[in-house]
């Protein structure tokens, strides 16, 4: 493939004239490209971008992300295609960038962050705690140990002497476990929580009852190490990475079985489908939201060049630019749109509903999608 894809992030609050006109100068630059088929795919693509841009007044909330270019697979064949979107985080880069692929690396980072996990890393030496984001580990706490090591010295004074090193390391415990428990519970989105270390401590602390019963019913696994710190924190996370990836897919299948069940059994404590998920939402009904990371629906607004009629549609990102008028069949122009998906969410959080994001590579979740993509399990049946 030529370096013809074009990659736009534009960050929030960033004036998105200043963006437009990048793009403009950008397509002055495409018309140097001795390629005449390149050219005129960049050009195009560019064009299109231009007529995304149009309908914002400005920059959305959490910003833009723009994909657009030629995806035919035969050469010489023109499919140009465009994919925009407010992203659920905040884009914090600007970037324009023309070349063989899109560039995906900022909006997988933002999606990443929604799997949030805990890290206790203990030994007698020391305890830390922090928490995965996305790839990085950030170091919440740091504890120091008084614990001594042990003696070689026999007789009366080595039993006192063990029984005082018992004494501070059940403290210094005890410590740790409140440091994680407090920490851990202000992170509403917690999945699970992974227990590091070089030695026997960390099982010693499992069994004990250092920890919160709530973080406790979180802990996944244990995983061995040979530091603590900045660097036992990189180890812990390459050792736990089947950890991880296995409770996420185990935690997603139960939740869409336990969806299928209810659907199943006609319990009515399912919902599912666009129209009725939203009313249910409204209603304050749903316990849990579940959206399918494939679906990416748009409310548009839409005016007609030759009868003058407006409209509103709920379409699919990918077919926003190919609506036609019902009356004159003249292609469609868009005033404005609405990323539905997102109002959903900012729907949701309004609620203090929680939302599941079903990934569509495992079978349950494909069965999922081909309901709509778009569900909840009900706190009650409705009347």
């Amino acid at each position: 493939r030529h370096t013809e894809l074009v990659t736009v992030y534009v960050p929030s609050g960033y004036n998105i004239n200043k963006v437009a006109d990048q793009i403009n100068n950008e397509k002055s630059t495409a018309s140097n490209i001795k390629s005449k088929s390149t050219k005129n795919n960049v050009v195009d693509a560019l064009d299109k971008i231009l007529g995304h841009l149009k309908a914002y007044r400005e920059t959305p909330k959490n910003g833009l992300a723009i994909f657009c270019g030629n995806i035919s697979k035969f050469e010489g064949a023109a499919d140009i295609e465009l994919w925009g979107f407010e992203p659920p985080e905040p884009v914090t880069i600007r970037l324009y960038r023309c070349d063989q692929t899109f560039i995906l690396d900022p909006l997988q980072d933002i999606f990443r962050e929604k799997e949030i996990y805990g890290f206790i890393l203990v030994d007698t030496q020391d305890g830390d705690v922090g928490v995965l984001k996305g790839k990085k580990i950030q170091s919440l706490k740091h504890l120091d140990s008084i614990v001594p090591g042990k003696t070689s010295k026999g007789g009366w004074s080595q039993a006192r002497y063990a029984r005082v090193r018992e004494g501070l390391l059940h403290d210094f415990l005890k410590m740790v476990g409140e440091a994680a428990t407090g920490k851990f519970r202000e992170m509403k989105d917690l999945k699970g929580v992974i227990v590091a270390g070089p030695g026997p401590v960390k099982d010693e602390f499992l069994k004990g009852e250092f920890l919160g019963s709530d973080i406790k019913e979180k802990v996944l696994g244990t995983v061995d190490t040979s530091y603590t710190g900045e660097q036992g924190f990189r180890e812990a996370l390459n050792r736990a990475e089947d950890i991880l990836k296995e409770a996420s897919v185990v935690r997603e299948r139960k939740i869409v079985e336990r969806f299928f069940t209810e659907l199943s059994k006609s319990t009515g404590l399912v919902v599912y489908g666009l129209k009725q998920t939203i009313e249910s939402l409204k209603s304050g009904l749903i316990e849990m939201l579940l959206v399918s990371e494939d679906m990416d629906w748009v409310k548009v607004d839409y005016s007609c060049s030759k009868c003058g009629e407006l409209s509103e549609k709920i379409v699919e990102r990918n077919l926003i630019e190919n609506q036609a008028c019902h009356k004159c069949e003249v292609k469609l122009a868009v005033k404005s749109q609405e990323d539905l998906v997102e109002k959903i969410l900012e729907m949701a959080e309004k609620m203090s509903t929680k939302v599941e994001t079903i990934s569509s590579e495992t079978a349950e979740g494909e069965q999922f999608k081909s309901l709509g993509g778009i569900g909840g399990i009900l706190r009650y049946r409705s009347q």
